[in-house]
């Protein structure tokens, strides 16, 4: 079997943190590269942080021999200050890594969207998150998995006063949203990330969207393997 090197990018957030930790410990990668701002502190020897910022993300950022990317960037409209600002994190980096990592040969792309992305949203939130997965599409990945959650749900480093407010209200109604509605539920981030790791080890070809019910249905799966 060729040998298998992931890249992470937004390996610091909710999702990404979970899915470096899975990478971790899985085998399936023999190489795991993280591209963050200050470097990531793990045993891993497979491991290795790429310093950067992404205004000086250049072809040489992305290493040699990457085989599957998963993109787990993402920002929110306070955070970030401006549309622009969001845009160009939420669409201008992880389609830049796409382009690049492509262009290296790799395989899949595994990207983080958004419940209701679609490029023709009246939502700018949601245009920006549709567009990106539109034009990732372009690039003829082999593989292409998008994952769409819902609420998430899990310990950030950051505060997000409103999003925390939100999982105390929608985890009490949570158990009594059911068929319809389902897809609605809050999910842990843990269980994103799980999903993710689940597509990448099946390496199969075309693309897939996974809405968030779906992603849960994955992570149900590959928890029950570990």
């Amino acid at each position: 079997m060729s040998q298998k090197h992931a890249l992470i990018a937004g390996a610091t957030g909710l999702i990404g943190n979970e899915l470096l930790q899975s990478l971790i410990r899985g085998r399936h990668y023999q190489k795991i590269s993280v591209l963050s701002r200050r470097e990531i502190e793990t045993s891993s020897k497979r491991v290795e942080t790429i310093i950067t910022t992404f205004p000086e993300f250049s072809d040489d950022t992305v290493p040699e021999g990457v085989t599957d990317v998963f993109c787990c960037l993402g920002t929110t409209m306070k955070k970030a200050g401006s549309k622009e600002a969001f845009r160009e994190v939420d669409y201008s980096y992880p389609l830049k890594i796409a382009k690049i990592a492509r262009a290296k040969g790799a395989q899949q792309y595994l990207l983080i969207s958004a419940m209701g992305a679609d490029a023709k949203s009246a939502i700018f939130y949601n245009q920006v998150k549709g567009e990106a997965e539109e034009a990732i599409i372009k690039l003829k990945f082999p593989a292409f998995h998008v994952f769409r959650p819902s609420l998430l749900m899990g310990d950030r480093d950051e505060q997000r006063t409103g999003e925390k407010i939100a999982q105390l209200m929608m985890g009490g109604i949570s158990p009594l949203m059911v068929g319809f509605l389902e897809k609605y539920r809050p999910i842990e981030g843990k269980d994103v990330a799980a999903a993710m790791y689940r597509m990448a080890k099946k390496e199969l070809n075309g693309r897939y969207v996974f809405e968030s019910d779906k992603i849960q249905v994955l992570a149900d799966y590959e928890n029950d393997d570990l």
